[in-house]
């Protein structure tokens, strides 16, 4: 009998850290096959054999090349290249991940040629449709067979869109699998090659204290007024924690467009490879952060983090976790840190399911619905 094949489709470095523990249970599993598609919406020369390596998969089998362009463009590209794909290799499910064109652009191509369609971290919503994600989110789910939830949020948005309870499951998050994962390989590596060692080790000796920023949203680095006034925030926390800073390229830039003094105790660095931003942040003071994925490995390590966003599509980690969302403000950005300094900060709790095991239970729901297995995946709920 025929193993079926899945498309496991990852458009940028993120990706493959959300698809890497379902790779590994596939394997674990070993009556599925399956191929690793790597778009290329976004190339990462950093994206070497030591990436995978870290990730526990192998190298991509498909590497489209589709990257560049406008959202429009790029989304356009990738549809075609992978349309070409299906058609001379045809799997039996396409598994895509996140928000990212390459989710919206190969969810779309499979539902056309009338293959299941499998969402990990469906039913997020933030409720802004100014930002690309959002868009990305929604059109996927709308045309997706099977969803895989990560939060209670998500299974309250899909129903409410119509989805049937049948289709919706709650597995828990395939981000915190790989993180718990990587925190495990942590322990063993060596950290000293890490360019962030130094200065982790000089603000940490004798009880010291540090905190850790991200930024690159468009709606926060992108307009000027907005970014002088986050950063007059940072400058000012700056004053009483020493902070670092792995720059994204864009805001980078706009630092220096914008003509932003950040001042003397604030750390500029570029940008870190997963092991090395794992090993910097995990031990922070604080993370102030912009990012999703953030918002949730912090939650899943209890460490306090104030995101820099008017909204989250990731409620659970408000709800439950270590995060609190501050918006823009100044005041309250620096506020909200002076609780954590005096320990006054939120404590929170891992949620329900983030227990390293949802990849396993995506995998059995995939043999399942492929007709490899008899029994129900969601059994592992009751571990």
């Amino acid at each position: 009998m025929k193993q079926p094949k899945i498309y496991l489709v990852a458009g940028a470095r993120p990706n493959f850290m959300k698809i890497a523990p379902i790779v590994r249970a596939l394997q674990t599993h070993g009556r599925l096959t399956y191929s690793i598609i790597h778009t290329g919406q976004h190339y990462d020369r950093e994206m070497n054999d030591v990436f995978f390596e870290e990730l526990g998969i192998p190298e991509p089998d498909t590497f489209m090349g589709a990257g560049g362009g406008s959202h429009s463009q790029q989304t356009a590209k990738i549809m075609v290249a992978f349309e070409e794909l299906c058609q001379s290799d045809r799997p039996d499910a396409v598994l895509v991940v996140g928000d990212v064109n390459s989710t919206l652009a190969c969810a779309i191509v499979a539902k056309k040629l009338n293959l299941i369609v499998a969402h990990v971290e469906a039913g997020l919503r933030s409720g802004d449709m100014t930002m690309p994600e959002e868009i990305n989110r929604l059109v996927t789910d709308s045309i997706s067979d099977l969803f895989f939830v990560t939060e209670p949020s998500g299974i309250a948005h899909l129903r409410r869109e119509g989805k049937q309870d049948g289709a919706i499951h709650h597995v828990g998050h395939v981000m915190v699998d790989n993180l718990l994962y990587q925190v495990t390989k942590l322990e063993r590596a060596d950290t000293a090659a890490f360019d962030t060692t130094g200065f982790k080790t000089a603000n940490t000796a004798a009880g010291g204290r540090y905190g850790v920023i991200t930024l690159h949203r468009p709606s926060n680095v992108d307009i000027p007024y907005t970014m002088r006034k986050i950063c007059h925030g940072l400058k000012e926390i700056s004053a009483e924690l020493p902070l670092i800073f792995p720059v994204h390229p864009r805001t980078q830039g706009n630092l220096e467009k914008f003509d932003i003094d950040l001042g003397p105790n604030i750390t500029l660095v570029g940008p870190q490879a997963y092991m090395a931003f794992l090993n910097l942040w995990k031990d922070a003071a604080v993370v102030l952060t912009d990012s999703g994925g953030l918002q949730e490995e912090t939650t899943a390590l209890g460490v306090p983090c104030i995101t820099i966003r008017e909204n989250t599509e990731r409620p659970v980690t408000i709800d439950e976790g270590s995060n609190v969302l501050v918006g823009t403000d100044p005041a309250r950005i620096v506020a909200e840190v002076r609780k954590v300094l005096r320990g006054e900060g939120k404590q929170g709790r891992r949620p329900h399911l983030w227990d390293g095991r949802a990849a396993e239970r995506i995998v059995g729901i995939l043999a399942t619905e492929l007709g490899v297995d008899e029994h129900n995946a969601e059994s592992l709920d009751a571990f």
